[in-house]
């Protein structure tokens, strides 16, 4: 028998689309409050991997990444996403999104996205929000799967993911940025 145990605290990152540099900052300033302190930030890039955003949001759409100081227990992934979307609402216009925030975090062994959308791959954490299991590391680098969204399986985030997978390496093995260190737990924002 298996003795259950707690896993080792992950880092999580913010993907932000939008249109409108300002509403990109906006996110950025309201991710804050809810996760701490921003560690690395991607310059806002052109975002052309799919049209599903477009009808919505219209075209010439932007994205950057954020990745938080904070290392913070795994189970906080659906609340953060629950609180990600309240954001998009909060930053809607008539009834229409102007940013896309999808939250997921990086451990030594995934990277991890929330979704609404259930399918066979994703498992779900309560309140209507799935896990999406989005890369796998393996043989010294995060690996796409069958269904990672083509713009996760680029060669361009991998390499993000695989830099931002040695941050928390060394974080922990400095023993640092434990578990709500400044986060949601402590700060009670989640």
């Amino acid at each position: 028998m298996g003795t259950p145990g707690v896993p080792k605290p992950v880092r999580f990152f913010a993907s932000v689309i939008s249109r409108d540099e300002g509403q990109i900052h906006r996110a950025e300033e309201a991710l804050v409050n809810l996760l701490g302190d921003i560690e690395e930030t991607t310059a806002p890039a052109p975002f052309l991997h799919t049209s599903y955003y477009d009808k919505e949001m219209g075209e010439g759409l932007l994205r950057c990444f954020f990745l938080f100081e904070s290392l913070l227990d795994r189970e906080m992934l659906g609340s953060i996403k629950l609180k990600t979307n309240e954001m998009e609402a909060r930053l809607s216009v008539e009834g229409r999104r102007t940013v896309n925030v999808d939250p997921g975090y990086v451990s030594l062994e995934q990277v991890v996205l929330a979704t609404t959308k259930g399918f066979a791959h994703r498992l779900y954490l309560g309140d209507g929000i799935f896990g999406d299991l989005t890369l796998i590391f393996s043989d010294g680098t995060f690996r796409p799967l069958p269904w990672t969204y083509p713009d996760y399986g680029s060669s361009e985030l991998i390499s993000l993911f695989n830099a931002w997978r040695d941050k928390y390496k060394a974080l922990l093995r400095r023993g640092t940025g434990g578990a709500g260190s400044s986060g949601c737990k402590q700060t009670g924002r989640c």
